[in-house]
């Protein structure tokens, strides 16, 4: 079960390892697959497990961020280091953000729910906010129960 709330958040930076999503933006099917690809590539070249090692706390970003017109995707930790190979550092602003809560059995199953939750009902729902784009992110938080827990955050707008 998904929870919502609006809330006021500090910027914030993530540095991330990424790919380009190349799916139209309405093959959820499609996108989903991709992603799933990248966290195991990520998860298997070592790559995440850099990142994880300069975090600064044991939260795990996924990003999704237009850039340059192109569909971005990222892996990512919060952090005040940098990696030698290639990475970007992704801005937060300070403001208001729309926090999705759930839990899924695995991270993709979270990342789904929420983003399902969050742009299928929630957004479409709103009538004082509203998303005008910039990077977005599902933050796995931790496990309990044999559940992985985690939330969405989407700056937004009053309307």
């Amino acid at each position: 079960m998904a929870t919502h709330a609006f809330e006021e958040k500090d910027s914030f930076i993530v540095l991330g390892i990424g790919t380009e999503l190349k799916s139209d933006y309405t093959d959820y099917a499609g996108i989903n697959k991709e992603k799933e690809t990248f966290w195991r590539a990520v998860g298997q070249d070592g790559r995440l497990d850099s990142l994880k090692a300069i975090a600064a706390n044991d939260y795990l970003f996924a990003v999704s961020e237009a850039v340059n017109r192109m569909m971005m995707y990222y892996a990512g930790v919060m952090t005040d280091s940098s990696l030698p190979d290639e990475h970007r550092v992704i801005q937060f602003p300070k403001g208001t953000y729309l926090v999705v809560k759930g839990e899924g059995k695995s991270a993709d199953e979270l990342n789904s729910m929420l983003t399902g939750v969050t742009f299928g009902q929630v957004l479409p729902a709103a009538d004082r906010y509203a998303y005008v784009g910039g990077p977005n992110t599902t933050v796995e938080m931790g496990r309990r129960d044999g559940l992985v827990y985690g939330e969405m955050w989407v700056p937004v707008v009053e309307k």
